[in-house]
């Protein structure tokens, strides 16, 4: 009975043993199949860096395309508009508005009325700068130092040609903001004397095209000088009228 056990036992191991070398065998003949040949490895390859490229090209294209223009836009246009056109058109752009490549600044200067009954002519005075030194190093600049006055003029030129005249019906009310504006900044008083008129201008310069661009930019100032004004009552606030 022992013998036959033994027998028995061996005979159970050993079968598990073969069993173990087959299943070894098919797990190996499996591996074996899901490797991909070298020819179809350098396919996969292939393919995969083509669709990277593609990919990438295409948002680059779209990138350029929305983007404000810059140097390699401006470069590339027509090779950019052959791509997106007329298939990936797109109405919006990524910044908008243009961010602001231009200072302006806004001055004032008066015609007073001095003591002895004559009239002088101040010195301009730069409304603009005054708000950027109030602003520059205030980590929390008021509303008004930051765009009151760059709306004001603004809203003066969008409704007066360059012949300064009203072109609808808020001509004569930018008119009468943006004089307003001046004498409260200006004041009453100017050189000992009394303001009897004010005159505004303006000075544009384009910003300078930066060291690694080639665009071209005149940075010289454009200056727009707006008529004199008579200061009435009007445009003055209650407390200081005449």
């Amino acid at each position: 009975m022992v013998e036959t056990g033994q027998v028995i036992g061996k005979g159970e191991k050993g079968e598990r043993g073969e069993q173990g070398e087959e299943g070894e065998q098919e797990a190996g003949e499996a591996r074996a199949g899901s490797l991909l040949s070298l020819p179809s490895q350098l396919v996969v390859a292939v393919g995969l860096a083509v669709t990277v490229a593609a990919v990438a090209v295409h948002l680059g294209m779209a990138f350029l395309n929305v983007s404000p223009a810059n140097t390699v836009s401006k470069q590339y246009s027509e090779a950019i508009d052959d791509y997106i056109y007329p298939e990936f058109e797109r109405n919006w752009k990524l910044f908008a508005p243009n961010p602001l490549q231009q200072n302006i600044a806004v001055q004032v200067r008066a015609e007073i009325r001095t003591p002895e009954g004559g009239t002088a002519t101040t010195g301009w005075r730069d409304l603009s700068a005054q708000d950027g030194a109030a602003i520059r190093h205030n980590p929390l600049p008021s509303h008004s130092q930051q765009n009151q006055l760059r709306r004001a003029w603004d809203f003066y030129l969008l409704s007066h040609d360059a012949q300064e005249r009203p072109n609808g019906l808020r001509g004569q009310l930018s008119a009468q903001y943006l004089r307003r504006l001046a004498i409260l900044r200006l004041g009453l008083k100017q050189d000992g004397g009394t303001v009897q008129r004010i005159q505004l201008r303006s000075l544009t310069r384009q910003l300078a095209a930066p060291s690694w661009s080639e665009e071209k930019i005149d940075t010289r100032p454009i200056r727009r000088e707006l008529p004199w004004w008579p200061i009435t009552d009007a445009d003055l606030p209650e407390a200081k009228r005449r």
